[in-house]
């Protein structure tokens, strides 16, 4: 998230207003849905305005972890004193590696944070591509632990492809990071907050896109089936499909922001957070639970 988009989220902490509509749809901008999967909303937990308003994952290891959570409030000082003060919507690899993606206002880097299994947190900077956006709103490592996805904010092609930092054996915190390769999307997304793996080749991605035309619905949730899981090597295709609106319920009316995505494997349970709009950002915003079928 850019930080215009930063600033619009630490406005909706104080208050802010607009409300959108519901529809479910299909890859088409307003045709009916034909998506191959339906996910119906099994519950909700309230999500906290300071510390659970960015993004989520669960975690295999160590055994009986917490799912965690990011806002303004998880941020460490040490980190966001050096300019690194917005974080995204996290993810953990299944050998236990957690990565948190960061951002700052200006530059032309950003930032993954990376705890390893026995607690130790290392830093690992990706000097800015050409034409590439600065902000860094979230990261998806594949099942195989060795690649992650991220994505920029606004209306985009494309998803980026980095060898997972302090997994992949090509990866040091004293050196760049790279972007390894590219997925390309046969469908434009916009404003996406979130992604997590929920097989080999497919993600799962929350879109906080304000504007309804790309999928004829605000607020969607997308799959994204690859081509091929990604290897570093090679750029893979994505074929996009929107699979329903998010929930946008409140005591109060206006804006709601889509916020991080998790796919636990485990349970089958997908979370997804979504901020309430002005007031209510502090007494109803949700993390929605929902279940395949």
């Amino acid at each position: 998230m850019p930080a215009l988009a930063r600033q619009r989220c630490h406005t909706v902490l104080a208050g802010l207003v607009t409300l959108a509509t519901a529809a479910v749809v299909s890859l088409g901008a307003s045709a009916p849905a034909s998506a191959a999967e339906t996910w119906s909303e099994t519950g909700s937990d309230r999500a906290e305005p300071l510390t659970e308003s960015q993004g989520l994952t669960s975690v295999e290891i160590p055994a009986n972890s917490p799912n965690h959570y990011t806002g303004i409030g998880t941020i460490p000082f040490g980190v966001s004193s050096r300019g690194w003060n917005h974080v995204g919507d996290p993810d953990a690899s299944y050998n236990g590696y957690y990565i948190e993606p960061y951002q700052r206002d200006s530059g032309n880097s950003k930032m993954f944070r990376v705890q390893a299994p026995g607690g130790a947190w290392s830093e690992y900077v990706h000097t800015l591509s050409a034409g590439e956006a600065l902000n860094n709103s979230w990261d998806a490592i594949s099942p195989d632990g060795q690649w992650m996805l991220a994505g920029e904010w606004g209306t985009m092609n494309r998803l980026l492809v980095f060898p997972t930092p302090g997994v992949n054996p090509a990866t040091s915190p004293s050196a760049n990071l790279p972007q390894a390769s590219t997925v390309n999307l046969d469908h434009a997304v916009r404003d996406i907050q979130g992604c997590d793996f929920s097989g080999p080749t497919t993600l799962l991605c929350s879109s906080d896109d304000p504007d309804g035309s790309l999928f004829g619905v605000t607020k969607p949730l997308l799959r994204i089936d690859l081509s091929a899981a990604p290897n570093g090597t090679a750029d893979v295709s994505g074929h996009v499909t929107a699979l329903r609106q998010l929930p946008l319920r409140s005591s109060c009316s206006g804006t709601f922001e889509t916020e991080g995505i998790d796919y636990d494997r485990r349970s089958g349970i997908l979370r997804v957070i979504v901020m309430s709009p002005g007031f209510c950002v502090l007494t109803d915003s949700k993390t929605y639970k929902f279940s395949r079928g």
